[in-house]
């Protein structure tokens, strides 16, 4: 049988659980010999975990890399942050259970919020928890290029509640004329960086271009909670930065959060197919009245890629060859992307009587 073209998991061992807050744990494993190819990383990618619940359900979360891609040999271990999510189910067993020595099923690498290292200028907006894709991101810029610099902007609560202080420390000891570090504490006051206060789309409107010459920033990379990547967003906009050079990943959305199409149910078909083409091998599948298109053909190809199921991750990005879907949310896709035609399969229903997906694009 031909190898998946989606990822695969593979059990790793823990080789070490460090608190690095009250509600934060880094998570390392240690990759065998054998499978270090296959977890080889660009640097922003992320790993999707899953266990089985006590009711027997499959629970899957994803988990941004935070430790440097390596070049050449695979990574022998990885380190992931996993902050506790109030009911969340993974987070509370990553925290509560976990320790080093057990084995976790880990997913190889996948995700686009990535940069290869190159020259230039680069900068990051990130809060609470989005800082462990960039700690990956430009400390393997740095490491590698030395005609380049980078501008981390970042978000927290509390200086208590601060993720990754010591790697970031260190980043900013090692490269003192390459890498400019600024910290705002949204709930308390610090004696360096700015001002307590959120950072809202007015205030880094402000505050970005006198920091940096914002228009020679090679790429821009926000990640952390809606509303901080949205108000980032709109900040670099209206500062006239191309959205070609904006690259958003978005953690801790929650229901209320973020725009949504209305669910218009007029005109939908009753009786819709499915045409989906995974790994190589087609099939055709009923779609149940009010299912996703990624429930419809999960019921019949377990292998179907997914993570989240919250069209956060863009996992089960897939692309319409044929017929009309809707999207119920999207806070992964790029706009080029879904103007080209991909979807998030956990987020679409069929709009027409057939619909032919392409998950291997």
């Amino acid at each position: 049988m031909a190898a998946s073209r989606h990822g695969a998991f593979h059990p790793l061992k823990v080789a070490a659980v460090e608190r690095l807050t009250d509600d934060s744990v880094a998570l390392t494993l240690e990759v065998p010999e054998e499978l270090r190819e296959q977890y080889r990383h660009a640097p922003g990618q992320h790993l999707t975990m899953r266990r089985t619940a006590q009711d027997g359900t499959e629970v899957r979360r994803t988990y941004s890399i935070c430790s440097p891609a390596p070049r050449g040999e695979g990574p022998a271990r990885l380190t992931v942050g996993v902050r506790l999510v109030e009911g969340g189910e993974f987070s509370t067993y990553a925290h509560k259970e976990i320790a080093a020595g057990d084995v976790l099923d880990v997913m190889t690498p996948a995700g686009r919020f990535v940069l290869e290292p190159a020259a230039g200028h680069y900068a990051a907006v990130v809060g609470g928890s989005g800082i462990t894709p960039v700690l990956s991101i430009a400390a393997t810029l740095l490491a590698e290029r030395a005609d380049a610099r980078f501008c981390l902007v970042r978000s927290d609560r509390t200086a208590a509640s601060t993720m990754f202080l010591d790697e970031v420390a260190d980043l900013k000891d090692r490269y003192p004329d390459r890498f400019q570090l600024v910290t705002v504490l949204s709930r308390e006051e610090h004696e360096a960086g700015l001002g307590s206060g959120r950072l809202d789309q007015e205030r880094l409107t402000g505050l970005l271009p006198a920091l940096l010459p914002v228009d020679e920033v090679a790429g821009w990379f926000l990640c952390g909670p809606f509303g901080l990547v949205q108000g980032a967003e709109q900040a670099l906009r209206a500062l006239g930065v191309d959205r070609s050079r904006i690259h958003e990943e978005i953690f801790h959305v929650a229901d209320a959060e973020g725009p949504k199409p209305p669910v218009v149910r007029t005109g939908a078909p009753s009786h819709s197919r499915v045409t989906a083409k995974l790994d190589g091998r087609s099939g055709t599948w009923p779609v149940q009245e009010g299912e996703t298109l990624l429930d419809a053909v999960l019921r019949n190809r377990a292998d179907a890629p997914y993570a989240c199921k919250g069209g956060v991750c863009g996992t089960c990005r897939a692309f319409v060859v044929k017929g009309e879907v809707r999207m119920d949310r999207n806070f992964a896709l790029e706009e080029e992307e879904t103007e080209a035609g991909f979807v998030l399969a956990c987020q679409s229903h069929p709009a027409t009587d057939e619909v032919e997906l392409d998950f291997d694009r």
